[in-house]
């Protein structure tokens, strides 16, 4: 198993008296792609907040690897209409970084022809580029994405989840993202946690997709959905997720969504 970049342990959170977490436990290794799924209010960026260190939990530990570089993609930042804020010095003011990180991150995130651009002129696709862009700039060991295809077409948000497994790749970062819908993620995903405020099943996504508690709050496996992406295995899992072969090369060419 990859060496884990966080750890969170027994986790219990609560906001004016209601029960927000409950022994919760989350961990994220190098290259692992980990998402949270679970119902509006399930205490999912509660929980992202908790292992940031932006929350501190009420019950519970979190262990973060001494020094670990984090970029942080939020779901969108609202800007006011009239700021004259452009894409690049979006960038700069986030990342900290001089102009050929900035130009390197453009161009691996396809907007360079953005750069000069307001950012209150983007389109929901090109915003969320532009704060995968903006998180890269750390050259992060660990991404941390909320929700990171929220306001994009279905097009779209296929072209982002297929980027994210891509720079997992390059990088060799984990990454742990938020998501509410397995549907979608499941083909862009290594590890999933179902959350409603304690984790109700954990595991391969295929496998979560069909565990009785998935099947309580979201009705339906993911089967019944639309198909949106072509998982294509190399190896093969138990029912965990841990991978138990290599699979010598086969392609099962399941189509999720």
């Amino acid at each position: 198993m990859s060496e884990a970049l966080l750890e969170a342990r027994g986790i219990g959170l609560a906001f004016q008296g209601r029960e927000v977490l409950k022994n919760v436990d989350l961990r994220v290794a190098g290259g692992e792609i980990v998402t949270l799924i679970g119902p509006n209010g399930a205490g999912k960026s509660s929980l992202v907040r908790v292992v940031l260190g932006l929350l501190a939990p009420e019950r519970g530990e979190v262990w973060r690897r001494p020094g670990l570089r984090i970029g942080y993609m939020p779901q969108r930042v609202a800007l006011p209409d009239n700021l004259p804020l452009r894409v690049r010095r979006f960038l700069a003011l986030g990342g900290g970084s001089g102009g050929p990180r900035i130009e390197a991150s453009a161009e691996r995130l396809g907007i360079v022809h953005l750069l000069d651009s307001p950012m209150t002129a983007l389109s929901g696709g090109e915003h969320q580029r532009v704060l995968l862009a903006r998180a890269l700039l750390r050259q992060p060991e660990l991404l941390v994405l909320d929700e990171p295809v929220q306001g994009v077409d279905v097009t779209g948000q296929a072209a982002l989840y297929r980027l994210i497994g891509e720079l997992r790749d390059e990088l060799g970062c984990g990454v742990l993202m938020i998501s509410h819908d397995l549907h979608l993620v499941m083909a862009a995903t290594d590890r999933v946690l179902c959350i409603n405020g304690h984790v109700c099943c954990s595991g391969h996504p295929e496998a979560v997709s069909r565990h009785p508690a998935y099947l309580e709050l979201f009705g339906a496996p993911a089967s019944a959905g639309l198909a949106v992406y072509t998982h294509h295995h190399d190896h093969t899992h138990d029912l965990h997720g841990d991978v138990t072969g290599d699979g010598h090369g086969h392609d099962d060419g399941h189509t999720h969504g």
